[in-house]
């Protein structure tokens, strides 16, 4: 029964593991290295971008001046793309007619998909221009991503660095990683996809005639009333979908052009589309830990990380599927002999597409929420409770089993401070991590980083659960409908977007709530990332003791492990408890 998942995620993490390295090695030359800059035709458009906008890129910035940068270049990105949205009646491409989105929807996708977030609290097909998903939603999709690992790349110098206060220039980090990582292999993603199905075209939407028929009787004057049959029409979407998916998947998004989003046939149409989806979610993330290694002149630095990553994602893949393979209690059909019954034969199917079957969904719905992308192809409110639970865990734990690009790495990282804070309290010695000492201001904004996220998601979700706006969203009662509010809480403050459904969130107490927490969600954690950063770089790098804790062995890595459970577990297991905690003990006392 189990052995269709475990061959799929072994199958999954050996092709990761083998792309890892490379991917790496591309990273590191493109955002340390002078040599694609320097070199005399790859490097031009680069060039031209920095004469244009009066960029010098040989000044490095301190963090405060490398954060306030990044905040008005995405602050400005919140404006412009809810400009297109309440004007795009008004806007070219925009063959079906759709009328402006109204201003708390437009508010909460500007600061959605600037956050890298790509809640959708909407159809994508019959709300959003050609234009806007391209110019507004799609340009976000690159930037929101460049942005994530410009700032893992300024944490990672502030480990490389010693006495100085630079970390790094946020528009050539900004341009480098768009120029030489995001739109190369969007495009050749894009390409891939199209010859897989995936449609790319400006055409209007079709009227298509289907096999089904409606029937119906007629009367003829003098004679017997006689049946006829009409043959129904569907109005099908069409549009850019290929350039969008590709780096939907890449920078970890997951905004869909449709509603369905990759359960749709024209995002997702085939296995192998489904397999390349999958893979491309952890590409650049689990590529980061190899340029990690390769930054501070240890790569084992860089595979302790990723194994702590790993591990945590198999096992929790592992009891997704679990839960899914097993199905409902409730559902059982009559054995063989007669006198057995078997529980939910096949297990559980709904909500799943058939083309994808019951473990491709669920390892999914793990990458998809393990990494800061919301892209799904099932439903995850359809899932068993604690099979909607790891997703919704996997979240919950600051997204860094792998993670979004750049935020997975950058949160695993302080986690990895306090990891060797929490052992160095042991043994009574200084914590020290990539020979750096770990001090009063690093513990400071580490502490912030971990509390910021949880106090959004528990806070917003008492006020929706007390105040009638709130409420009036929920269409299930009990414990799946605070599993539902929960959920996408847990998805805006962690920056994933993915979503429960049947919660009706696209009201503008949700839309404001949602927004305020994506946002802090966001840029709450990236200023201290930064500020950690630029204190880590004015220290002197310290050679390695008798006393110094290895960060490259297994102990380590179960010291890391052990960090990122227990902070999740101690922070969310009451709320869980509520909602799929109870609904599981539901579900089967009734077996």
């Amino acid at each position: 029964m189990f052995t269709n998942g475990f061959i799929q995620v072994g199958l999954y993490m050996l092709v990761l593991l083998l792309l890892t390295k490379p991917a790496g090695q591309l990273i590191y030359k493109v955002m340390e290295t002078r040599s694609l800059q320097d070199h005399k035709w790859l490097g031009a458009p680069e060039r031209l971008i920095y004469r244009l906008s009066g960029i010098d890129h040989k000044i490095e910035m301190n963090w405060k001046a490398y954060a306030l940068a990044l905040l008005a270049f995405n602050a400005i990105g919140v404006l412009f793309v809810f400009l297109l949205q309440i004007l795009q009646a008004w806007l070219p491409l925009n063959p079906e007619k759709l009328a402006n989105v109204t201003w708390d929807s437009a508010f909460n996708t500007a600061v959605s998909f600037v956050t890298n977030t790509n809640w959708q609290g909407y159809s994508g097909e019959t709300t959003m221009s050609y234009f806007t998903q391209m110019i507004g939603l799609s340009v976000q999709n690159f930037v929101s991503a460049a942005t994530g690992i410009a700032v893992v790349i300024a944490l990672i110098r502030g480990f490389a660095r010693s006495n100085t206060d630079r970390i790094g220039n946020f528009w050539v980090d900004l341009t480098r990683s768009t120029l030489y990582l995001l739109m190369p292999a969007s495009l050749v993603l894009a390409t891939i996809f199209m010859q897989q199905g995936v449609i790319q075209n400006f055409n209007p939407y079709v009227d298509a005639r289907t096999v089904e028929t409606t029937q119906y009787e007629v009367a003829v004057a003098g004679s017997e009333m006689t049946e006829q049959a009409t043959t129904q029409t569907q109005h099908i979407a069409m549009g850019p979908v290929a350039s969008q998916e590709a780096i939907k998947m890449l920078g970890t998004n997951g905004g869909g052009f449709f509603n369905a989003n990759s359960a749709h046939p024209f995002e997702n149409p085939t296995p192998l589309t489904n397999f390349i989806q999958m893979l491309v979610i952890f590409l650049i993330p689990a590529g980061l830990c190899y340029a990690f290694g390769m930054m501070v002149g240890d790569r084992r630095q860089g595979w302790a990380v990723f194994g702590a990553m790993a591990i945590m994602f198999v096992v929790m893949a592992g009891v997704t599927i679990r839960s899914e393979l097993i199905g409902n209690p409730l559902l059982t059909s009559v054995g063989a002999d007669t006198t057995s019954t078997l529980q939910q034969p096949g297990g559980n199917m709904e909500g799943k597409e058939t083309r994808f079957g019951i473990v491709t969904s669920a390892l999914f719905a793990t990458i998809t929420t393990a990494a800061s992308c919301g892209a799904v192809n099932a439903m995850h409110d359809s899932f068993t409770p604690i099979g909607g639970m790891m997703p919704m865990w996997l979240m919950q734990l600051g997204e860094v089993v792998f993670g979004g690009v750049g935020s997975g790495l950058y949160t695993m990282l302080i986690y990895a401070v306090i990891a060797v804070f929490v052992a160095g309290l042991m043994i009574g010695r200084t914590p020290e991590y990539q020979g750096k000492k770990i001090e009063v201001f690093e513990m400071k904004m580490s502490a912030l980083i971990i509390l910021v996220t949880p106090l959004l998601v528990l806070i917003g979700v008492a006020i929706s659960v007390v105040v009638e706006p709130g409420l009036a969203g929920i269409a299930n009662p009990g414990a799946h409908g605070l599993s539902e509010i929960l959920y996408a809480y847990s998805s805006a403050a962690n920056n994933n977007g993915s979503a429960f459904a049947g919660l009706s969130a696209n009201t503008p107490f949700y839309n404001f709530m949602l927004a305020f927490a994506m946002w802090f969600g966001r840029f709450g954690i990236i200023v201290p990332v930064l500020a950690i950063a630029g204190s880590l770089a004015t220290k002197k790098r310290i050679k390695p003791g008798l006393g110094t804790l290895p960060t490259h062995g297994p102990l380590f890595i179960g010291l890391l492990i052990g960090a990122v459970i227990l902070v999740g577990a101690l922070t969310y297991i009451p709320a869980l408890a509520l909602g799929p905690g109870i609904e599981h003990l539901m579900l089967f006392s009734q077996h």
